[in-house]
This record gives C-alpha cells, structure tokens and sequence, in this order.
C-alpha cells in the first residue's frame, strides 16, 4: 500500500493531469467521461472548496449536487420509472414531540435541519416536502446510507453464484487484503461491521490526523490514492467476529470484493442491477476517489440520488426486494440484512442493533433504517408498510436532543393512521 500511495503522489506531483489526460487518451474505451473529467488531478481551488463539504455554516448546500466539486461515477436511470402515486387524502403529518414541547411538521423540519422530507405509506406518497431550494430532480448525498445499497449488492452476487458463501473470507476474493486484518475476516462479518480490524471512525484533522482523516483527504481530497487501499495492512484489532466496529474502510473492502468477484466496477453493478430494474426516475452519481484509472465509485459514504429515489430504496426493502412486479433483490435477503445484532450501546443512546450494513435505531418492531453523516435517514417500519426519508443539513454544533427527536418523530409517523 506505501508503495502504491508513494508512486501516485510522486505521478501526480511531476505529472499533474498531464499524465491522467494520457491515460484517457491512450485507452479511451476503458473510461466514461465522467471519469476522465471528475478525476484529473484536482487544482488548488477544486481542493478548498472539497474541504467545505461538512462546514456547518454553507453544508445545507454543499449536500447536492456533489458531482461538480468531486469525482464522480454516473449511475444512470431506466427510460421507464416505478410510479410513485400521490395519495390525494387521508394522511396528516403528526405533531412532533420536543423537549420545548409539541411541535407541529414545519416547526419540526426547521428544529431538526431538515433540506426535504418524504413519507410513503403502501407504496403511495402521502407527505413530500423540500426546503432550502431543493428541488424534487436535486441529487442529495446519503453519506453512510450507501453502505445499505452496498449490502443489498453482496446478496445479489451471493445468488448470482460469484461469492460463494458469506463465510468466506475477504482474501479469497482479494489476496491483496491477505497480509492485513481483512484478508482473515469473512464477508459476514465485514457486513456486521465486526471484522477485528484496528480502525477508528473518527475523523481528526490538522497535523496529526486520524488514520480516517487521512484516508478521507488522500482518496476523497487530492484524489491520489484509493480509500480501500488503506486496508491492505491495517492490523487487528481482536479477532474477526467479535465486537460491533462501525467503520467505512470495511464497506469500502466489500466493495473491492465486489469489484473482485464480479469482474465490474461498482456504479456498473449499481445502475445495472438496481437503479434500472428498480426504475429509478433520475440519475445518480457516486463520489469517487483516486486518479484516473485507479480510482473506485466510493461504495461506503458516496452515493447521491433525488428523495423520491432514495424512497423507491427504501419501498424496495419494505416489499421485500420487489419493484412493483419486478424482483431485484433476492428473496429472504432484507430478512437476512435487517437481521440485528446488539450494538453495545447503553439504554437510550445510541442506536441499539446492526444487521447486514443496516440500523436499528429504536424499537419499533421490525422497524429498521439506512442512515447517513449529518442526518440522512431511510427508515423502513413494516408493521405500518410506511417509508420515511430524511435529508438533512448538519448543525454547527449537534443538539444532544436531535437524534432523539428525529427518531422519535420517525415513529409517530409511522403509527399515524
């Protein structure tokens, strides 16, 4: 990994875009132009403006329309949409319960940093609500809720045949990973975010950054390396399997699998095997790292998609892998995603269950959720059939309330008739 990470910095400092721009010229077949064009080496002003992505005072704005300060891979919608159909009547949003007492929706939205708001109930939009000039076509991040969409992929190659068996572990896929903590931990046990490695989520910048932080400014930032390559040597931290680690370098390592075992890049595996069967009504587009021809669709943190989109996501859980008539996950496999395991959080903090890349975040029954940096939320409540998506801004400073006030409402919504 040093190497690899020491010869893409020294290519990109002797060689500044001239020699990716080679690259894509030379072997023009092997690259869309969304990557040639979102993966030059980034100039100084493309560098300070990545670093605002989670400024508190502009990040209601910087949340959209990712794809023109980073890197990106497009994910591209079917000609033909699952219909969403409008309820016309018989749904009022709740009113909300706030350590300043009742609340009612927009008093709610505004409290809880909220940029647009959706609620389906049986397949039908009963609520759909944008602030802060989103659009219904606004590609929005969803931070960690990609890890959800990565797990729904690995059910898919364990049916098509190309992973074998969820018990086998990561370096059979990968032998690069053979050296490090990954290559010994399975692929459920990655899923479960419990694979033993010597990782921390916890993003420290400045002079002594954290490992995270690092990764986040060499593959995300400058585009010099990519974010799962950091895996190859990580040493663990206790045997694979044991204690609940939520990191973004094991969904990054499911992702290579991925890549690995299918022969495809990742954005391919997304656009062909869910957003068009799906029906998606718009584009998307994945955040990615490193140079041209080295870089991945970033799989743990970077997909971008328009709030009815991120609620066909969710309806496709909540029907079990169907769209509509249309199976695209395989059958039993949300049962196995949404299949929690404890956490270790204390008593009412914290979010108390993990299955396959999915939370629990209360305890409703079955109730299960994506859920993204900064408050992006897809919440699945079975037991009322209701969807409820979230896409939020992030606060300069997070009220201990906030998590709990969101969650709660998430409930209310659900139980209302």
């Amino acid at each position: 990994m040093k190497i690899r990470l020491a010869f893409a910095a020294a290519t990109l400092a002797l060689a500044g875009c001239d020699a990716q721009s080679d690259i894509a010229l030379t072997e023009p077949d092997r690259f869309t132009q969304a990557e040639i064009d979102g993966s030059l080496a980034p100039s100084a002003a493309t560098i300070a403006m990545r670093w605002q992505l989670l400024n508190p005072a502009v990040n209601s704005f910087t949340f959209r329309n990712t794809h023109d300060v980073f890197a990106w891979r497009g994910v591209s919608a079917p000609e033909e949409t699952w219909e969403l159909p409008m309820a016309t009547e018989g749904f009022a949003m709740p009113l909300a319960d706030t350590a300043e007492g009742e609340a009612d929706y927009a008093a709610w939205a505004d409290r809880t940093f909220t940029n647009a708001m959706l609620v389906l109930r049986d397949g039908q939009v009963v609520f759909e609500d944008y602030r802060n000039r989103m659009t219904p076509a606004t590609p929005h991040i969803a931070f960690s809720m990609t890890k959800t969409i990565t797990a729904m992929l690995v059910g898919q190659a364990l049916e098509r045949g190309e992973i074998d068996s969820l018990d086998d572990p990561a370096g059979k896929y990968v032998p690069e990973l053979a050296g490090g903590a990954y290559g010994d931990a399975t692929i459920r046990q990655i899923l479960q975010m419990r694979s033993g490695a010597d990782i921390q989520e916890r993003y420290d910048f400045g002079e002594n950054p954290s490992l995270a932080g690092r990764i986040h400014e060499t593959a995300i930032v400058n585009n010099q390396a990519r974010f799962a390559d950091f895996a190859v040597d990580i040493p663990a931290r206790e045997a694979p399997g044991g204690s609940f680690n939520y990191a973004t370098l094991d969904t990054a390592v499911l992702g290579w699998v991925l890549e690995a075992a299918t022969g495809e890049k990742f954005e391919d595996l997304m656009e062909a095997r869910i957003w068009q069967p799906m029906g998606a009504e718009f584009d998307g587009h994945f955040l990615a790292d490193g140079p041209v021809g080295e870089g991945r669709a970033l799989n743990g943190m970077g997909f971008n998609a328009a709030l009815r989109d991120f609620g066909r996501l969710g309806q496709l859980l909540l029907d079990g892998g169907m769209a509509g008539e249309t199976r695209v996950l395989p059958q039993g496999w949300v049962e196995q995603m949404s299949d929690m395991l404890p956490t270790g959080a204390p008593a009412g903090a914290g979010y108390p269950g993990y299955g396959l890349q999915t939370w629990q975040v209360d305890q409703e029954p079955g109730a299960y959720s994506a859920v993204g940096l900064g408050g992006q939320f897809i919440y699945v409540h079975p037991t009322s059939r209701t969807v409820i998506v979230k896409l939020s801004y992030f606060p300069p400073v997070e009220p201990e309330w906030l998590d709990g006030e969101v969650i709660g409402y998430f409930g209310k919504v659900a139980n209302t008739p």
